[in-house]
């Protein structure tokens, strides 16, 4: 019914990821490159239509669409006093390390993870501690016995978790979830939990909220959510922070009142209610279309590059690649297949120390530019063999 194949010309739109050379090819930052669903079209043509930007109100319908979105898709029951407003996932999670944090003090990281992370650390003053994921025969776990250790260091106060994971595209399981809430418990560490990516998972798969596992994680835990990525909407700045514990969520509510931005511009409530109650058969179609980009990337590296192994994944529209055949250094092989062939790439080594032997592409685009994205890789590292 919607049209993924379509071609959209970025060019000389102000885009952040297509502000490159001619003859370029980006597939690096999480921004895709579909038109969002009709009805948040129909939406924003009908604002703009008033001619009139001034001051928003929250109405109770923004609240009702969180939670029947997350009732119906995730099972999860959210009471409406614990949404919260934010601009966005990444100035929710720096106001809440500024609260919830004292300068020099010690965040957890599960990396490879995404690297805004680290900028809302470092930028605040506080110190990462990253804790290496397991990483055996094309998988990532978590290695409890070095998370509990670093948790035990009572200068750790903080974990910001990533579920679903990014880069690796990991859907955590109930278990794990769990086990990662009763350690922070135990050591006295709150958590934050980054669920931007919760609605972009393989068809047929569900992804459990962190604070749906236990009463532990609930009353622990700051979950961030938004409709950005999964409508690609990242640009009209739109989201909530998901807060049980009256306690935490007036300390958060605090934080983003204090650094301003609890408050919606124009667009940002009436986009993210038309995604959440008008946009659920678009989404499911993009997903298909995503998983079976996926299923394209999978056969074309089996067939044409066997030594580059694509780790598996169950979510996100991020493939995580090993390259550890071609080179321990992504930086320097990610640079040289953009000089030789265009293509622009993430390099690993920017979402921890554990990522620099991989590189990360955007598939979240028509089928032939991602057909085009696979030649140009090849190219490049035929000629790097």
């Amino acid at each position: 019914m919607y049209n993924f194949d379509e071609i959209n010309d970025r060019r000389n739109t102000n885009s952040y990821k297509w502000n490159i050379k001619e003859g370029e090819l980006p597939m690096w930052v999480a921004d895709m490159d579909f038109r969002t669903a009709p009805a948040i079209i129909e939406f924003l043509e009908r604002k703009v239509g008033e001619g009139i930007f001034g001051y928003q109100d929250i109405p109770d319908a923004w609240n009702e669409a969180y939670q029947n979105w997350w009732k119906t898709r995730h099972h999860l029951d959210v009471e409406r006093d614990s949404l919260i407003f934010c601009t966005g996932v990444v100035p929710a999670i720096s106001s809440a390390v500024r609260k919830l944090t004292t300068p020099a003090e010690k965040v957890i990281v599960l990396t490879p993870v995404y690297n805004i992370f680290f900028n809302s650390i470092y930028n605040n003053g506080r110190n990462v501690v990253e804790c290496p994921l397991k990483y055996a025969n094309g998988s990532y776990d978590i290695d409890f016995e070095d998370f509990e250790n670093k948790l035990s260091d009572p200068q750790v106060t903080l974990l910001i978790f990533c579920n679903p994971h990014n880069p690796v595209g990991k859907i955590w399981d109930r278990k794990t979830l769990a086990r990662v809430g009763e350690l922070c418990d135990k050591h006295h560490v709150l958590v934050i939990s980054d669920e931007i990516h919760c609605d972009l998972t393989d068809p047929g798969t569900e992804y459990v909220p962190y604070a749906s596992v236990s009463e532990t994680c609930r009353m622990q835990s700051v979950t961030c959510i938004a409709p950005t990525k999964c409508f690609n909407l990242a640009g009209i700045q739109t989201a909530a922070v998901m807060v049980p514990n009256p306690v935490l969520r007036h300390r958060i509510w605090r934080a983003l009142n204090t650094d301003e931005v609890a408050e919606p511009n124009a667009f940002a409530i009436g986009a993210a209610i038309a995604a959440f109650t008008k946009g659920g058969e678009w989404l499911d179609e993009l997903r298909e279309y995503l998983y079976r980009n996926k299923e394209l990337v999978r056969e074309f590296i089996e067939r044409e590059l066997p030594e580059l192994k694509l780790i598996s994944s169950q979510a996100t529209y991020l493939l995580w690649f090993d390259c550890s055949a071609y080179s321990y250094d992504s930086v320097e092989l990610c640079r040289q297949i953009r000089e030789k062939t265009g293509l622009y790439l993430s390099n690993g080594a920017q979402y921890g120390q554990s990522g620099r032997s991989f590189f990360r592409m955007n598939i979240a685009c028509p089928r032939t530019m991602v057909l085009d994205g696979l030649e140009r890789l090849r190219r490049a590292l035929m000629m790097n063999s």
